[in-house]
């Protein structure tokens, strides 16, 4: 087992398959990035990521989410996906939604039957302004098709003040009319982002907005989940929260990061990283820096600040932007 200084075992791998991506939304892939911020990066091959991947199941790990920037962009998306098919473990992926009807029946085939949906606005001309492209009627279709054909979809919305906080009850209405389980993610500080505190729509404050209008039950929480979870009696479909800035859940987090030019982050606000693609080409055993990596993971929120989100000084926060690092 992977386990760090704190006792908590580490079961999952969220690999990063690509820094590009089809949509620029701003909280993860700013516009004003400097140019050739990208252009350095040494990309893990499908037979790399599916070497690494293999050692990582060897040493506990049951669950691989597929990430990017948009994972699905990456020309070879199938083959990884199929070769990951080949370990013991809960394949996932979260995918912007654009090109989801052209790898269905590779999902299929893997075994993925859970797909996270990043959409933030119900509204067309909102989400063009959120992600400066026209992608929201294609979004839809394809979390049609997968309700269609029985996949658990999760939507991950993130709540920025101002821009996107009065859709909440047009999102808890969806969950009225389809099994859709939205995540409401609280707006988080990354490299470009332009992160403010006065831009953090916070857990509370989703629960308030949705209370004037709604009664609702906490659901339980399992294990390493990241989200409170709430049920609407009647409605088919269920929401969450993911609290990270206002209620972190770091207590018993088991998640692991593997970027796209085969960097380790064992905390998405980690300030240090390992470098296991650069290892395992010079033939060095990767297990040890692993096992390393995870002992030395932070308590919470990697080291870099705590909890309250009127504290945090964003400008100090050494990291990477987000579609860097991998959603």
């Amino acid at each position: 087992m992977l386990t760090d200084q704190y006792n908590r075992n580490h079961t999952y791998l969220r690999i990063s398959l690509t820094d590009k991506c089809n949509l620029r939304c701003t909280y993860c892939n700013p516009v004003d990035l400097p140019k050739g911020y990208f252009a350095h990066f040494n990309k893990m091959s499908p037979e790399e990521i599916d070497y690494i991947a293999g050692i990582f199941v060897s040493l506990g790990i049951t669950k691989i989410r597929l990430t990017g920037g948009e994972p699905l962009v990456r020309k070879d998306a199938g083959e990884i996906i199929r070769r990951l098919s080949g370990h013991q473990v809960e394949l996932t992926i979260t995918t912007n939604g654009v090109f989801v009807h052209e790898y269905l029946d590779m999902f299929k085939a893997a075994g993925i039957r859970s797909v996270n949906v990043s959409s933030d606005s119900l509204v067309t001309f909102k989400s063009q302004i959120i992600s400066l492209r026209d992608e929201y009627d294609r979004i839809r279709e394809n979390i049609d098709l997968l309700q269609r054909n029985d996949f658990h979809v999760k939507v991950n919305t993130v709540i920025m003040k101002g821009v996107n906080d009065n859709e909440i009850p047009d999102f808890i209405a969806w969950t009225a009319r389809q099994p859709v389980h939205v995540r409401f993610i609280e707006f988080m500080p990354f490299t470009g982002n332009h992160w403010s505190q006065d831009s953090v729509f916070s857990h509370q404050e989703i629960l308030d907005r949705i209370g004037a209008i709604y009664e609702f039950d906490q659901l339980k929480r399992s294990k390493n989940d990241t989200a409170m979870k709430y049920a609407i009696p009647g409605h088919p479909g269920t929401f969450g929260v993911i609290s990270t800035m206002s209620q972190p859940f770091c207590g018993d987090c088991n998640r692991l990061r593997l970027t796209t030019d085969g960097k380790m982050k064992n905390c998405l606000f980690s300030r240090t990283e390992v470098d296991l693609l650069s290892a395992m080409r010079k033939g060095e055993d990767i297990v040890p820096l692993i096992q390393q990596c995870v002992w030395d993971k932070k308590e919470a929120l990697g080291g870099q600040f705590t909890a309250g989100v009127q504290e945090v000084d964003a400008a100090a926060i050494q990291n990477r932007s987000m579609i860097q690092i991998g959603g």
